[in-house]
């Protein structure tokens, strides 16, 4: 894979990471239609360190009172039901389910599970799932609001995101929805959950290529570059979409997922794209 192929591959990332549209599933897409290589599990998982850094420069602050305000909260009982507080440990919670399942079956996330037929089928079916938990969601709790138990709940949704084309922040933003949160509120716990989980499995994967583990199959500096694209595009995208769900519904990205899961399915059935 050349320069400018990484390139529009960290642009891609960027745009889609955030968005309930699958970054994981565009990044086999598209190299499909375009007939080139498939950039492989590793390369998607460092790139994606771009889009997570955009999420820490972007909420820093709120991070810094989470995390401050949770470390303080071990030793002083005063500090353990601010919202602050309360946060960290739903973070915490809310990792664990997509840390083991996506340890205890790596191999199969990533071979198996890179399947374009897999991936048209979870666009369209977490697509309906989306929009139908914008349709039906109350819209009225906030983030203060959380509780452990909604913690989990969305943590398991988020670990159905190892299957690429199911969105990470789809099926986050989705369970939020689906427990009453407010669109943008539930934008915001998936974004600062996002965090954990994918510098975790990014780290991961750019620890096995710097010891030779594994193999990204790309110039390390065409890496790098692909990396910073998706940062610059994805710090825009994120406060874009905040924005854009203070008066907007979700349902622009649920025709997206449908139509574009049913057009893979068609090139797939005429034997177009494999």
């Amino acid at each position: 894979m050349n320069l400018f192929q990484s390139i529009v591959l960290g642009l891609l990332q960027g745009l889609t990471e955030f968005l309930p549209i699958s970054s994981s599933g565009h990044l086999l897409i598209a190299p499909a239609l375009l007939g080139w290589d498939d950039p492989g599990a590793a390369f998607t998982a460092v790139i994606q360190l771009g889009t997570e850094a955009a999420v820490l420069i972007y909420f820093c602050q709120d991070l810094w009172n989470v995390t401050r305000t949770w470390v303080r909260s071990l030793v002083n009982r005063e500090l353990r039901q601010t919202p602050e507080a309360r946060m960290g440990w739903y973070l915490v919670i809310a990792t664990v389910p997509i840390a083991l399942i996506g340890f205890a079956f790596q191999d199969q996330i990533e071979n198996a599970a890179r399947n374009l037929w897999l991936v048209s089928f979870t666009l369209i079916a977490f697509g309906l799932v989306l929009g139908l938990a914008d349709r039906i969601g109350t819209h009225m709790r906030r983030t203060e609001e959380l509780s452990f138990s909604d913690g989990a709940i969305i943590g398991l949704a988020q670990s159905l995101a190892l299957v690429p084309g199911v969105s990470r922040s789809g099926a986050t933003i989705s369970a939020g929805l689906f427990l009453g949160l407010q669109r943008e509120a539930a934008a915001r716990f998936s974004f600062l959950l996002a965090i954990p989980a994918v510098v975790l499995s990014g780290t991961y994967e750019l620890m096995k290529i710097v010891t030779g583990k594994e193999h990204v199959g790309e110039p390390l500096l065409n890496v790098a570059i692909a990396t910073l694209v998706a940062f610059v595009v994805g710090l825009a995208v994120i406060s874009w979409f905040l924005r854009y769900l203070t008066s907007h519904s979700l349902r622009v990205f649920v025709w997206y997922r449908v139509g574009l899961g049913c057009l893979v399915l068609g090139l797939l059935s005429a034997g177009l794209v494999s």
